[in-house]
């Protein structure tokens, strides 16, 4: 489920966090203006369920800019632990910041009714909001009986991606000493790591790792779960697949198909391929690890290792980063990550109850969302981090370089990127100028390659790792968006089931996983006889008819 801002997400991604105001006494500005300037100083207070480590207490340049424009102050604050513990904390007491970015699933918070319906505030105050949603106002409702709007998604708005951001990663300096195989297949890529394994068993004097997988908490799920089904051909629709004719909703691990790539990864973990420390160890180490340049695999999304990549790239160990690479079972199978699912509606922001006044907060989110604010949290000051050429922005190759090489502290000296909660256009759409709202184009995405990227790219013929999967053209848009972001009531019996879904699921696998051979067929099938006794054939069905809604909320 937590992949999705990779394409979210894309990532992503990886949205950052933060409060907001705007001035109440101000006439509602025009589309593409900034309604938030000229205001008193104020503190507002958001809570984020994602951590976000480049957070500065907008101390970076782009915050004091947007805090001399609005008169915000965002007091950030991020979960210590599972961010699961403190939303039904907040529920219990009543007491909430006065905005809040709850993760994917915001039911708890509908159903304490601790969320403010946005839709009056944005008809009177959110110009710009309506501007960027324009079309897609519609999927921002909650339901077909209830349509008020209670998140503002912060998924950019008909995004156009350059890059493949997952996948499956091997280290440049593998396939280069390999001659550049074919990596296409679970087996191609075993191939590949063992090969090199077995010549280095060491790296820099320290044990070589193969297949380092991520198994922490949530991070279970797009480590190890979510590529059963990216790589035995089904899209990302979190913990089901939906059938594409019936919308008929199936726990994806009932498929069995996918009970093979688990048993390929049982194979990985009995030849000595896979790290042993995988289901234990914590996300710091596993971070560390890739860090150290001695893990040649992962089966990941770029924006749950980027801080480590970081590292061996200020550190100029560019051999030790990683290219994408659209791994399936076998050659019968084609990777759907870039599917189209339309705009997805969701994940993002609310104003809470608590709001000390929501229509400055609505005001500051329409800011974010005019031109100039998109400009500002996209690209950074004038002068500072982008110059205008021929009446178009422009990074100078030192600003680029930084973000590029530099981009743990880049990130968060400048707080370019820091700022993404609320409506924004996607990499790709033009502002009135020309110029994209994001700085992300195939170009720069291009010139921040580092040579070895280049290198290995040119090898398997493609000038972006996207090149490399199949094209959104050779699926059909999903009727559904996303089955992960359909929002589910928190006391429903799917929610109920789910979790304890989730908890024989993420003791079951790691098990199955680390099973001698002959252990993983009763492992696995005793897995399925648990689900279907707590009752998965039922959450199935309920879910079935929410698909059916969605499809009906967003296409009707």
């Amino acid at each position: 489920m937590m992949r999705r801002l990779t394409k979210w997400v894309s990532v992503m991604l990886a949205a950052a966090l933060v409060t907001v105001t705007g001035c109440s006494k101000e006439p509602a500005a025009e589309p593409g203006q900034a309604s938030g300037s000229g205001t008193d100083p104020i503190t507002m207070s958001v809570f984020s369920a994602d951590p976000n480590p480049a957070w500065n207490n907008m101390q970076d340049e782009v915050g004091k800019k947007l805090t001399e424009k609005t008169g915000v102050t965002l007091k950030m604050e991020f979960p210590v632990g599972s961010s699961d513990q403190k939303i039904p904390l907040m529920v219990s007491s009543g007491e909430y910041p006065d905005m809040i970015l709850p993760k994917g699933d915001p039911g708890k918070l509908v159903a304490a009714d601790a969320l403010l319906d946005l839709t009056d505030l944005i008809e009177q105050h959110g110009p710009n909001l309506k501007k960027v949603y324009g079309k897609y106002m519609k999927r921002l409702r909650w339901s077909t009986e209830d349509p008020s709007i209670y998140i503002l998604p912060i998924s950019p708005v008909d995004q156009e991606y350059f890059d493949a951001g997952g996948g499956f990663e091997l280290q440049h300096a593998v396939v280069k000493e390999l001659g550049y195989p074919k990596i296409r297949t679970v087996k191609d890529f075993e191939n590949a790591i063992k090969a090199y394994k077995d010549k280095y068993p060491t790296i820099d004097g320290k044990p070589t790792i193969g297949l380092s997988l991520n198994a922490d908490d949530w991070h279970i799920m797009i480590s190890v779960t979510n590529p059963a089904f990216l790589t035995t051909g089904a899209p990302d629709d979190g913990e089901y697949y939906i059938d594409p004719k019936t919308y008929e909703a199936k726990f994806h691990y009932f498929r069995p198909e996918e009970k093979e790539y688990f048993r390929w990864l049982n194979h990985m973990n009995n030849i000595g391929l896979i790290d042993p420390e995988s289901f234990v160890q914590k996300y710091d180490q596993y971070k560390a690890k890739i860090a150290s340049g001695r893990v040649l695999g992962l089966i990941d999304q770029d924006w749950d290792y980027q801080e480590a990549q970081n590292v061996l790239r200020k550190e100029g160990k560019f051999e030790r980063t990683y290219g994408h690479y659209p791994v399936t079972l076998n050659e019968s199978f084609k990777d759907h990550s870039f599917q189209d699912t339309g705009y997805l509606a969701g994940y993002g922001i609310g104003i809470t109850k608590s709001a000390k006044d929501p229509v400055r907060a609505i005001k500051f989110l329409d800011y974010l969302a005019s031109d100039e604010g998109q400009v500002l949290i996209n690209w950074g000051i004038e002068g500072v981090h982008y110059k205008v050429e021929n009446g178009m922005r422009v990074i100078p190759p030192d600003v680029l370089d930084k973000k590029v090489n530099d981009a743990n502290n880049f990130a968060k000296t400048s707080g370019i990127g820091q700022y993404y909660i609320s409506a924004r256009y996607g990499d790709g759409v033009k502002d009135p100028t020309g110029s994209t709202y994001t700085t992300t184009t195939v170009e720069q995405k291009i010139a921040s390659y580092s040579e070895a990227d280049k290198e290995t790219l040119k090898a398997y013929g493609a000038t972006t790792w996207k090149d490399l999967f199949p094209k959104k053209e050779e699926f059909p848009v999903k009727p559904w968006g996303a089955a992960w972001s359909i929002p589910v009531e928190p006391d429903s019996n799917v929610n109920v089931t789910y979790n304890k879904a989730k908890t024989i699921v993420w003791k079951r696998i790691p098990e199955a996983i680390l099973a001698k051979p002959e252990q993983f067929d009763a492992i696995y099938d005793g897995m399925l006889q648990e689900l279907d006794k707590v009752g998965v054939k039922k959450m199935e069905q309920e879910y079935t008819e929410l698909v059916k809604e969605r499809v009906k909320l967003f296409n009707e």
